[in-house]
């Protein structure tokens, strides 16, 4: 199956990407980046193709022909609130996923089938901000509902989103050497080094490691995991239409980390 990937140079795009490299059913892996993906050219994989995109605002028949008969997307370009300003953030976190996801309901197929996109949301998201809600919990909430009503509309395109909490790569050796050292990565390095045991032993619950989780997030890119009867259970939800939210708990659970762990 094809896939699509949209911020393969950050912490979470990084694991979806070495996951998808590991599943077999994975039989083609298109990247969109507005630069060259270390880890890509690391994998000399035949089955990858990095797409040089420049304006996540706008896909053009030529980059759409590129990402033809696509099954499904992790989108998981994003940026932390405290490194840009408001109208950046916005731009990067709701407009640019909200563009994609409507640009690729017209994505050339050679045959009709759903396409699962998968946005990579938060805890903290929410859909019912009130005057104490942070920026991202606002601007996310507002992503979910914008992808949901596309699904609502449009049954074929299978939009979900997850919520991670606690993102931990320590136990992740693959994709160590292509985590960015900018001032964001390294304040998180540092609070993983004095947080992370407490996390990983004591709160379990919002622990999410990037092994499991880049493995989940392509399995729902797959769509192994759009069953009512397979995913009802704590820490998942859906909206009218058919959309998915699936928290820390649900994804643990989903994962079957809980389980492996």
């Amino acid at each position: 199956m094809h896939l699509i990937l949209a911020g393969a140079t950050g912490l979470v795009g990084s694991a979806a990407l070495d996951a998808m490299l590991k599943i077999s059913d994975v039989t083609r892996i298109s990247i969109l980046s507005r630069r060259p993906v270390p880890m890509a050219e690391a994998a000399n994989d035949a089955r990858i193709n990095v797409v040089i995109h420049t304006d996540f605002s706008s896909y053009d028949s030529n980059v759409l022909q590129k990402l033809s008969d696509a099954d499904g997307c992790v989108w998981a370009l994003g940026i932390s609130q405290t490194l840009v300003g408001k109208e950046e953030y916005i731009k990067i976190t709701k407009d640019y996923a909200v563009a994609a996801a409507e640009a690729f309901q017209n994505i050339p197929s050679t045959t009709k089938k759903p396409f699962n996109f998968v946005y990579v949301s938060g805890r903290g998201a929410t859909f019912t901000p009130g005057l104490m809600t942070p920026l991202y919990g606002r601007v996310k909430g507002e992503t979910e509902l914008l992808l949901a009503e596309m699904r609502r509309k449009n049954p074929d395109f299978r939009a979900a989103t997850v919520r991670p909490a606690w993102v931990d790569d320590a136990d992740h050796a693959a994709i160590k050497p292509y985590i960015p050292g900018d001032k964001g990565f390294v304040l998180r390095s540092i609070t993983v080094g004095v947080l992370g045991p407490v996390v990983r032993v004591a709160n379990k619950a919002s622990w999410s490691p990037t092994g499991p989780l880049g493995v989940l997030l392509t399995e729902m890119a797959l769509g192994r995991f759009d069953d009512e009867q397979a995913c009802a259970g704590k820490g998942y939800h859906t909206l009218d239409g058919g959309f998915k939210v699936v928290d820390n708990v649900g994804m643990r659970r989903l994962g079957g980390w809980d389980e492996k762990k």
